[in-house]
């Protein structure tokens, strides 16, 4: 952070005084400002064709809603960036507003990738994949779907249809005799050579044309196929034909859209109501629908609806691909510019547009009502929600209503594979991309010790907390802190957090009834004697069901841990085996259990085995 600007009696400059003087230091050049409060934190991240007369605005004090005034007066400090063109200070400006979050940004909120299919070309018999990420993989990629759901039942066809195999590579290699996705008709069984390699890619090539939109096409060799093997009286092979066209038929009866006129473009519609705003979209890959998402950005009553447009599509892409066409119900702000930022960083010409007639303006109305119910439903949910939190200040004693609920709860058998779990809630209900895992690392704890697991997960939690705020990393404290369990666990979890100097969260613990029994739970305040809620109260309702999701994601995850555990092959924590060697063995003796029996001679038998390795695994498995 720059060291703030001091008048001449060496009173420290703020707001509109402070963006003044800065002001005369400021380039007529393009670039990004950032606005920033007292304690260093990010209010807002705006770019300029000219930073000069971009930020003299704000010191004009002209134009100005109450909002924006609001956050002049709360500004301590600025830093700014030149860039080259409007159109990198554009990207740049997305960059920092993902990252920093901006209190007056509009904010994009609970991103992520989304699932992808990948038919990996790394192996000789191309592997049918579902993907979400980096494309670090070698292979065709095709999505973006809506959801795993989408994903899922577009493998499902592409399986039936095409016959190609899901399994690992190192499955793969292992394998001696087809698996059941061969006996049930969903793979072609390359591993055992019940198709040839050419064949085989044949399929994959058919299967990669009805991904690329050729879907008619595909179906009609295939339909020419099926017609020559019943001609010739081969009536097995044009059943099968028979099932696989059908698979590929079904997805357009899946489909609730399936455009004539658009093969490639993403579909955005925006409604905003009440201070609150809902964006629909929708993808169109291949001529097909593959589905859709709404997302609830953070906006105020003050923003234009083109301004929260042009800001949600210039963060919406910063880490997806980007189509050919995006049809919009509300041109964006900058759209010119933002059209060319995407080109620029697609490579090819990308299009905005907001149709006025024919199918795309159906597409677009269609996208338009799924927004406005939505937000609909949001708002009714919204409310409800308020008054539940209103129960819970009232509660606990809480100055006001809590904006972020962070609860916490350890799962372990007998102190194995020992989890921590952090859920988070607010206003709008759950926040799953804020969940946490702990993995319990001290090996100091006695088996089992509750207390000591729900320090250590606390003193990460608040650690890191704690160093963010001094990094002006962006961190976000909770309003109150639920653990589970009694005295006990409350007292840990004040000791922890007054060691760390957090210690103004509210920490409340909440303890099961007898027995176990719902309904009885009591709650343990610092200074205050347990107490209960009425058993038939709504926010008592509300905090068991927190408690029970954070049972249910500590669980979760404990469960998960103790199956990779499970799932561990001895042969891993061989020095010298890595996972070529590996999987030679495994081919060979085809499990680790026969790799335990086999002899050091039948081990250097193995192509890269040596002898010094052999006779490592052999008493590996005799200790």
């Amino acid at each position: 952070m720059l060291d703030t600007p001091v008048a001449a009696g060496g009173t420290p400059l703020i707001g509109a005084a402070l963006i003044k003087d800065e002001v005369t230091r400021l380039p007529d050049r393009p670039g990004v400002y950032r606005m920033m409060g007292e304690g260093g934190e990010v209010l807002y991240v705006g770019k300029a064709r000219s930073l000069k007369k971009r930020v003299i605005q704000y010191a004009q004090g002209r134009f100005h809603t109450q909002r924006i005034a609001h956050m002049v007066d709360l500004t301590r400090s600025m830093e700014f960036v030149t860039t080259r063109t409007e159109t990198d200070a554009l990207l740049l400006e997305i960059n920092l507003i993902k990252q920093l979050k901006p209190r007056f940004n509009v904010l994009l909120r609970d991103d992520k990738s989304f699932p992808e299919i990948v038919i990996r070309r790394e192996h000789p018999a191309a592997q049918l994949r579902k993907h979400r990420g980096a494309h670090t993989i070698k292979g065709d990629y095709f999505g973006p779907f809506a959801s795993a759901n989408a994903v899922n039942r577009t493998l499902n066809t592409l399986q039936k249809a095409f016959l190609l195999r899901s399994c690992s590579d190192s499955v793969y290699d292992s394998r001696s005799r087809p698996c059941m996705l061969h006996q049930i008709k969903r793979c072609a069984a390359p591993c055992t050579g019940l198709v040839a390699l050419d064949d085989y890619a044949a399929l994959v090539e058919q299967a990669e044309d009805f991904l690329r939109g050729k879907s008619r096409a595909v179906m009609g060799r295939m339909s020419a196929e099926m017609q020559a093997a019943s001609d010739e009286m081969e009536f097995e092979r044009a059943a099968r034909l028979r099932d696989r066209i059908r698979a590929l038929a079904s997805v357009a009866q899946e489909q609730q859209i399936n455009p004539e006129t658009v093969e490639e473009a993403d579909v955005f519609a925006l409604h905003a109501e009440g201070g609150q705003a809902c964006v629909q979209v929708f993808f169109f890959r291949a001529g097909q629908n593959w589905g859709n998402r709404a997302y609830f950005p953070r906006v105020d009553k003050a923003d234009e609806d083109a301004d929260i447009m042009g800001a949600f599509l210039g963060q919406f892409y910063d880490d997806k691909p980007i189509p050919k066409v995006i049809l919009v119900n509300v041109v964006p702000a900058e759209e010119a510019l933002l059209a060319e930022a995407f080109t620029q960083k697609s490579g090819r010409k990308v299009e905005i547009a907001r149709p006025q007639r024919g199918e795309k303006k159906q597409l677009v109305e269609h996208a338009f009502t799924n927004a406005r119910e939505a937000l609909g439903r949001r708002m009714s949910e919204s409310s409800a929600q308020s008054k539940l939190l209103a129960g819970v200040c009232e509660a606990f004693g809480l100055e006001g209503q809590p904006e972020r609920i962070e609860v916490y709860d350890n799962s372990h058998i007998m102190g194995t594979n020992a989890v921590g779990g952090m859920i988070v809630a607010g206003p709008e209900g759950f926040q799953k991309s804020q969940y946490r895992k702990f993995n319990i690392k001290s090996t100091e704890l006695t088996p089992g010790d509750d207390f000591g697991m729900m320090r250590e997960v606390l003193r990460r939690r608040f650690a890191r907390l704690v160093k963010e705020e001094e990094e002006g990393a962006g961190a976000v404290r909770p309003d109150l802190v639920l653990v589970d369990g009694g005295a006990g666990q409350l007292s840990a979890a004040l000791e922890i957090m007054a060691d760390l100097g957090v210690d103004d969260i509210a920490v409340v613990g909440v303890a099961k009834g007898p027995d176990r029994d719902a309904g009885l739970e009591r709650f343990f305040l610092p200074g205050k004697p347990p107490f209960m809620l009425e058993p038939k109260s709504p926010v008592l309702y509300y905090l068991q069901r927190l408690r029970d999701e954070a049972h249910r994601f500590a669980i979760g995850t404990h469960r998960t841990k103790r199956a990779m555990d499970m799932k561990k092959n001895p042969l891993d924590e061989i020095d010298g085996v890595g996972p070529g060697r590996k999987r030679a063995l495994l081919h060979a003796f085809g499990s680790a259990a026969g790799v335990s029996r086999a002899s050091a001679e039948d081990l250097m038998k193995v192509a890269g085995v040596s002898q010094p390795l052999a006779e490592r695994i052999y008493a590996y498995f005799r200790k």
